[in-house]
């Protein structure tokens, strides 16, 4: 028996309902945070001996910007609480392999080698700075200093 061409579309049709369902794990709901307040932001920032200047550098705003949020004891935006996030994440991880943020931080301060080059502070003000930070702290704990 010969198949149609419309027995053929009828085929691809009816295999692309029946591929798999992929079942995604929900066991872990991470929350991101819409915003940060000024307060919880102090909170982080009291684990370093940033300036304020170094802080506004890394948040990508203005220190004027920042005076204005302490000032009004506002709330920050999405992104800039994104970037508090991320560089409380490197602190804590930090402290976890050096043994107190000060340690973390003089060492971050000595501009480390690694591998796709050196780190500084200034590494804190990019995702892909913050993964490389994080990338090398994995690497000193494992005892993997190259």
């Amino acid at each position: 028996m010969k198949k149609n061409k419309n027995d053929n579309e009828s085929l691809k049709k009816n295999k692309k309902l029946e591929e798999p369902v992929v079942a995604y794990s929900t066991s872990k709901v991470v929350v991101l945070p819409t915003y940060f307040s000024f307060d919880r932001y102090q909170e982080i920032a009291q684990k370093t001996d940033f300036t304020q200047k170094e802080w506004a550098d890394i948040l990508h705003i203005s220190e004027r910007t920042l005076q204005r949020y302490a000032k009004d004891n506002t709330n920050f935006n999405f992104s800039i609480s994104d970037r508090i996030a991320q560089i409380d994440k490197v602190l804590e991880r930090g402290k976890e392999v050096f043994g107190s943020y000060s340690k973390f931080l003089m060492w971050l301060r000595d501009n480390p080698f690694m591998m796709e080059g050196r780190l500084s502070l200034q590494s804190l003000a990019s995702i892909d700075g913050t993964n490389n930070i994080l990338s090398q702290l994995g690497r000193i704990q494992h005892g993997l200093f190259a």
